[in-house]
């Protein structure tokens, strides 16, 4: 998730196990090392954009590695903190605050090396979004009520709300995707694959995502307390790097980057009618039931043994927001 909730989570978790003269400390410890599972993130390449893609969210964040990440953490905080804790206890707080930061983003839809080297695959189990205000104010409210009172008990019941809000989102997922499978149903498509994601911020609005007949069919699907609501939208074909509809040669450069891209989307990819020579995940959007991809990576024809260019799409004008609120409250839309 976003690194401050990331931290949060590490901070309270910290928290949890320390004693009522630690939790503040615990709490500096675990926020510390949670964030340390992130440091992928600075695995780049000025010649290769690619390369962040591939490890962000890797090694770093494997449930094998979490004992060295935290060893890691707790090395690199002992020349400040050797006054106040044995090097024993701030090991245990970089433990626990390290322990559920990868766990934290397999929950997310953006996929994590989670099982590395086990399984060398990504997981994602789409039930809470990268950004989530509500699960970080559960967070913020765990952490101010052990830092006031300087007591664990109150860090652990956090951690039990917070856990109780994934679990409503796993069953929010489970709503989502039965209105998935039931509207793929009726228009007669025979589903190869499918997903569902929450939007941005909430568990309400799902993006809808699966493949049929050669295309991906996106669509937005509200799942209130007791009704849903489905926003139908629109579909395009799948984008195959093997055939002749691809820009650069399979064996070029950049005909290798679109089967990274390809592994980093799970398959969701399509060419972006909107923008000549642009690969787009199709698992994010702006909008749910739109095409328009977050991000992609954009081809050049004419230097494909270049690597290709990574490019963010993020610009969302008044209509765009409108259109979000009005299906995040059930409103009807055009």
């Amino acid at each position: 998730m976003d690194l401050l909730t990331q931290g949060l989570l590490g901070a309270v978790s910290a928290q949890a196990g320390a004693r009522r003269d630690e939790v503040r400390v615990a709490g500096a410890v675990g926020f510390g090392a949670a964030l340390l599972a992130d440091a992928d993130a600075l695995i780049r390449s000025s010649s290769d954009p690619l390369l962040y893609l591939e490890y962000h969210r890797h090694f770093t964040h494997s449930l094998f590695f979490v004992p060295a990440g935290a060893l890691v953490a707790a090395v690199l905080l002992w020349p400040f903190l050797h006054r106040r804790l044995a090097f024993g206890r701030l090991y245990l707080f970089a433990l626990l605050g390290y322990a559920l930061a990868g766990f934290l983003d397999v929950c997310t839809s953006y996929g994590t090396h989670w099982l590395w080297p086990l399984v060398d695959g990504r997981l994602a189990l789409n039930i809470i979004s990268i950004v989530d205000p509500v699960f970080t104010v559960i967070l913020v409210a765990a952490l101010v009520l052990a830092l006031g009172r300087a007591a664990a008990p109150a860090a652990r019941m956090g951690l039990v709300v917070a856990g109780a809000y994934l679990l409503l989102g796993a069953v929010q997922h489970e709503r989502a995707a039965a209105v998935a499978a039931q509207l793929a149903a009726q228009r007669g498509h025979e589903v190869e694959r499918r997903l569902v994601k929450p939007t941005l911020g909430n568990l309400v609005l799902w993006r809808s995502v699966y493949q049929a007949d050669g295309r991906l069919h996106v669509d937005g699907i509200r799942v209130g307390v007791a009704d849903t609501r489905i926003y139908e939208g629109a579909s395009v074909a799948v984008f195959d790097p093997g055939t002749a509809a691809s820009p650069v040669p399979a064996d070029s450069v950049q005909g290798e980057d679109i089967r990274r891209f390809e592994d980093f989307s799970e398959g969701y990819i399509y060419l972006d009618p909107a923008r000549t020579h642009v690969v787009g995940d199709a698992r994010y959007a702006l909008l749910p039931d739109r095409l328009g991809p977050l991000w992609g990576i954009r081809l050049d024809p004419r230097a494909p043994h270049r690597h290709a260019d990574y490019e963010v799409y993020r610009a969302m004008d008044a209509a765009d927001r409108r259109r979000f609120i009005d299906m995040l409250l059930g409103r009807e839309v055009h």
